[in-house]
């Protein structure tokens, strides 16, 4: 327990340049944060099995097991990844989220905006956020949805239809709050979608599920990540 009672959030970082290591470990505490680092994906895993963080900072590239495998490993624990690797094609950063990534960030980087990033991602609540969430209900900018019996209502108390397509789509989004989700991820997840398996149906189904959100007074709920796919904005709390 940190002074006070003020219990801070853990990192791990797992990269094998060991200047980058270091650096990360002296930013990120310097601004508050309990930082661990370890130099490959064997040494983090053995890291996270024995106390996982509230974050995971990753490299791709790495001798021996590369930061895809062990993120694929560890995603489902559901706590935020953050890749970190020097490959900026957007294929790269693609294959990073669709194996669980929470975010993707190109070296070299400005160290405000990797704080930037882990602030974010930290500020994200645990609830909803894997594949085994509960299907109760939960409540995201002032809407409630109840998530087995397919029910929505506005922030003013409205009922709002979905179809089965548009709830499976918008489950997939509250489930992963905070989570950037490429189109192939929706598809896969979103199973009865009311449209053709190809990107452009979810594009329009995002489209269509947009225009029942829409809130004039609002801030954007789905948010496009331009090359990638999309990303539900607000938190995501248990009604």
């Amino acid at each position: 327990m940190e002074p006070g009672n003020i219990v801070r959030s853990t990192i791990l970082v797992v990269d094998d340049d060991a200047s980058i290591r270091d650096a990360l470990a002296e930013f990120l505490g310097a601004h508050g944060y309990a930082v661990r680092t370890a130099a490959d994906a064997v040494a983090g895993e053995h890291a996270w099995r024995q106390a996982p963080a509230d974050l995971l900072v990753l490299d791709v590239m790495m001798p021996g097991e590369d930061g895809l495998s062990l993120c694929r490993r560890l995603s489902p624990a559901g706590a935020p990844i953050l890749m970190l690797s020097a490959l900026d094609d957007v294929t790269d950063r693609i294959v990073g989220l669709e194996v669980g990534a929470w975010d993707y960030l190109t070296k070299p980087f400005e160290p405000r905006e990797l704080l930037a990033r882990v602030r974010a991602l930290l500020r994200r609540p645990a609830v909803a956020s894997s594949t085994d969430a509960t299907d109760g209900s939960v409540t995201f900018a002032g809407w409630w949805l109840d998530m087995s019996e397919r029910r929505l209502r506005d922030p003013a108390g409205r009922a709002v239809a979905l179809s089965e397509g548009e709830h499976a789509l918008l489950a997939a989004f509250v489930r992963r709050p905070g989570r950037i989700l490429t189109r192939d991820v929706l598809l896969d997840l979103a199973r009865g979608l009311d449209a053709a398996p190809y990107d452009r149906a979810i594009d329009i189904a995002v489209s269509r599920l947009r225009r029942k959100l829409a809130e004039s007074d609002t801030a954007t709920i789905i948010e496009t990540v331009r090359g990638v796919g999309y990303r539900l904005v607000p938190p995501v709390r248990s009604a």
